[in-house]
């Protein structure tokens, strides 16, 4: 027996000093296998994006050719001395006397005085009333979804038709706006005669169309803030407007950014609504930089000094949309610190 016990006591002592060196050993090991883990990982990780950059490569060569080729072609167009020939367009030289003609034209300095003034009011007007669509569709229990198919229609109705739509509403002799305001002034009333009405005319048929689609994002935008914090807001005894104002207002900051960003890159390249309803008239006084490009490029055959307009304007748009990025972010830092 006292064999038997010496025998067991020292199998357990032999099994509890064998504990330590095993565990060193599962702790050596599992480093080892950790790391095999990670290299395993990526290189999965870099044959799945190998693979993903290689199925995306056509689509990727489809876009550059569409879209990347013609801005650097514009871009080296608005830098060099361009010959029209039989053969084509040919290009020679660096040059910036495209750039000097441009901007000592007073044209181009009207085109972006408008584009800009023009895009700064329609986004500023079109963001408060958008949002104020987007409140009241919050609100509804019911018919949402139809209230918001019919809100939806001016934006689905393509701008050229939109346009001419505006332009017999508009019209001087047989326009809906004429027959309204003829028997009050006593006179035929031609909205689009005169540049500050032009404008503004053309200004109303574009809120009209795009305000749908401020009120779609800011919509939702509301739809997914937190809850929580607006109900705690109410119970500390906040009134709706200031529950908006300093809760609800702040936390769509981010929504009314992007609305913002894309109200301003369509604004600011308006073409089709005053090429369609005012021609740029009367005169050139509702004539943005997209429609100068245009008529510059196709009706005069100035290719270098129309790139150029081409050019200036896209940088301004980027300048402008970085600019504004910007500021966003240090609102919304200042915001978290």
């Amino acid at each position: 027996m006292s064999d038997t016990r010496t025998h067991h006591e020292a199998t357990a002592s032999g099994a509890r000093a064998a504990e330590p060196a095993a565990t060193s050993a599962a702790d050596s090991v599992r480093p080892a296998l950790a790391t095999r883990h990670r290299r395993g990982g990526s290189q999965l990780e870099r044959r799945s994006a190998r693979l993903g950059w290689l199925l995306s490569l056509p689509a990727l060569l489809v876009v550059a050719g569409v879209l990347l080729f013609p801005i650097v072609y514009s871009v080296a167009m608005s830098f060099s001395h361009v010959q029209v020939t039989g053969d084509g367009v040919k290009l020679s030289g660096v040059t910036t006397d495209n750039y000097q003609v441009l901007f000592a034209a007073d044209r181009w300095r009207h085109a972006l005085f408008f584009t800009v003034l023009y895009t700064v009011v329609t986004v500023a007007v079109e963001m408060v009333l958008g949002t104020a669509i987007a409140l009241v569709l919050e609100r509804l229990k019911t018919g949402r979804g139809w209230m918001m198919a019919l809100l939806l229609m001016p934006w689905a109705i393509v701008t050229v038709i939109s346009a001419e739509l505006w332009a017999y509403i508009y019209n001087g002799v047989y326009g809906v706006l004429n027959s309204v305001l003829q028997p009050l002034l006593g006179h035929d009333t031609n909205v689009l005669g005169t540049p500050l009405q032009a404008a503004g005319a053309m200004a109303v048929a574009d809120v009209w169309k795009t305000t749908p689609f401020v009120a779609i994002i800011v919509l939702a935008g509301l739809v997914m803030l937190p809850g929580d914090i607006v109900e705690a807001a109410r119970v500390d005894g906040a009134r709706a407007w200031t529950v908006f104002w300093r809760v609800r207002l702040p936390l769509l900051r981010p929504t009314l950014a992007i609305a913002v960003m894309f109200r301003i890159l369509q604004a600011f390249g308006l073409f089709d609504l005053p090429y369609v309803l005012t021609n740029g008239g009367p005169g050139t006084s509702t004539e943005s930089l997209a429609v100068l490009g245009y008529r510059v490029l196709f009706n005069d055959l100035k290719f270098g000094p129309g790139a150029a307009v081409a050019t200036t304007s896209a940088a301004l748009v980027l300048i402008g949309c970085l600019a504004f990025l910007k500021v966003f972010r240090a609102q919304v830092g200042q915001e978290e610190n």
